[in-house]
């Protein structure tokens, strides 16, 4: 959950019905790239968190939190051991809204620490420093906290994850009745992700979310059987969604895009849909004339479909992540430079067709791009490195994973760029000590990984610690990376997180 007060995130990973963090970098990108991010990120998404006390030594020493000091801290963890039965579900799916829970005066200590529990103004302040995982357990300790807990304001920028199977409660009789969805109105949530659903799955959420007729804007249906109909009912009654997802959902066709695609949308993703070809792109381009966001992971787009998108696209779409489209040759690029010129983020990550001539395409034509991805395409050479370094003025973040024909000549070429925060050459098996001095005039580069790349020595590595700016260096599987090194680094990069 993302502070407001001091920019810390603490997200962890949570239970299968719990929340997911919808992650946000400054970039604008999403996670619809799997090459996106580095094992640092993903550990802090995983990492449990405990539940501090309730005036921990940081926070009773912050001035502008009204708490009073107390003698004896009250802990959190025993106000939790007389909260809901084991085994209660912590976003509300299986508890009952009317659940016995116990009253302030119930609570263990003494008068004034049972004051201070529930003190609104209080756990207004104090609720904001625990991650999403934390507040569901705590929204159970008692009403008052559950009062405090259920307001909006500290759900935003999360979505709850929903597995077919947890939408209904089995009856004695046997029959299944579609679960209240009530805590979740009061929360807010105007998202959600549906795994496993059907049809009528979705025509049940959306009779029994209060919200979901206009308070809805973002919709994720994962591995689910939905159909044409189904998915122009949805859309249909769902007024209010701007933001769709469709993946690994294999029973809808191209037919039901065009008849329940709405101008409303404004991002769309599209992945591993095996009946996505070039017909449905041609739906996108016609009937999505606000679209600002599109992701299409689909193996049958060839370079006809690139050729669909109309003038009111170039003006509004400003991502477009093309991911494993093997189909996808240069002169598809030739048509979405020519059709998109505003992109500020591309992928092309295993477009493994495009060749150092798409590359300049892009780099002659898209001068507004702050990131690109180029992972997975094995036919990019040094050749395309140059090209980028001399057109693209406003990059921030390059990715050139598995880009196994890349040399150090290539990394002297992005050595002169002023712009690049973030550089990924993960297992490009060519990259040697000699091409990481290229890099150590970098002043802008924050994050560097070299994860995978076989020829880096100790030596090499070590030279590093010129990079005094650099926030996070990820080193995975790399054979000059020694216990030494990382002891080195801890001394002389002590602001940079080393994943080893």
């Amino acid at each position: 959950m993302s502070n407001p007060r001091n920019g810390d995130t603490k997200p962890p990973c949570l239970p299968r019905n719990g929340l997911v963090k919808i992650p946000t970098q400054p970039n604008g990108l999403g996670s619809a790239s799997i090459t996106k991010g580095t094992p640092a990120v993903k550990n802090r998404l995983c990492q449990p968190s405990s539940v501090p006390a309730i005036l921990s030594p940081a926070l009773a020493h912050r001035s502008d939190l009204p708490i009073p000091s107390l003698a004896s801290p009250l802990s959190l963890a025993t106000l939790a051991s007389v909260s809901s039965p084991p085994g209660a579900s912590l976003v509300g799916l299986n508890t009952s809204e009317g659940s016995e829970q116990p009253s302030p005066e119930r609570l263990p200590g003494s008068p004034s620490e049972r004051q201070l529990a529930v003190d609104e103004k209080i756990l207004n302040r104090l609720f904001w420093y625990f991650s999403a995982c934390e507040k569901c357990v705590l929204a159970q300790v008692c009403k008052a906290w559950r009062r405090v807990l259920y307001q909006p304001k500290f759900w935003v920028g999360l979505t709850p994850v929903l597995h077919t199977k947890e939408l209904y409660n089995i009856l004695p009789g046997g029959e299944k009745e579609f679960v209240s969805l009530q805590g979740f109105a009061v929360r807010g949530f105007d998202g959600f992700c549906l795994v496993g659903v059907s049809d009528l799955d979705i025509c049940e959420f959306i009779d029994n979310y209060p919200l979901s007729k206009k308070g809805v804007k973002s919709m994720s249906l994962k591995r689910s059987t939905i159909t044409d109909a189904g998915l122009e009912v949805m859309l249909e009654q769902m007024q209010g969604v701007v933001r769709l997802e469709l993946s690994g959902c294999n029973d809808f066709t191209e037919a039901g895009l065009w008849s329940s695609l709405n101008a409303r949308i404004t991002a769309l993703s599209v992945s591993d849909c095996i009946n996505v070809a070039d017909d449905a792109i041609a739906a996108i381009s016609q009937l999505l004339p606000n679209l600002t966001e599109l992701n299409l992971q689909a193996y049958h787009v060839t370079d006809t479909a690139l050729a669909y998108f109309t003038a009111k696209q170039g003006y509004t779409t400003h991502t477009l992540r093309l991911n494993s489209c093997w189909e996808i040759t240069n002169h598809g690029v030739v048509n979405m430079v020519h059709s998109l010129p505003n992109l500020s983020v591309l992928s092309l990550s295993g477009c493994s067709k495009v060749t150092d001539d798409g590359v300049e395409l892009v780099a002659e034509n898209l001068r507004k791009l702050r990131s690109l991805d180029l992972s997975w395409c094995p036919r990019i050479t040094d050749m395309a490195l140059e090209y980028i370094a001399c057109d693209l003025h406003k990059l921030e973040e390059l990715v050139l994973d598995r880009c196994v024909r890349i040399t150090d000549t290539g990394l002297s070429y992005l050595s002169t760029m002023s712009s690049l925060r973030s550089l990924y050459l993960r297992w490009c098996c060519q990259v040697q000590d000699f091409g990481l001095k290229h890099l150590l005039g970098m002043g802008s580069l924050r994050l560097l990984s070299l994860a995978g790349c076989p020829l880096l020595t100790t030596t090499g590595l070590s030279g590093l610690v010129q990079l005094q700016d650099l926030e996070e260096l990820e080193l995975t599987n790399c054979p000059g990376a020694t216990p030494e090194l990382f002891k080195y680094f801890s001394q002389h990069l002590p602001c940079c997180m080393v994943i080893e």
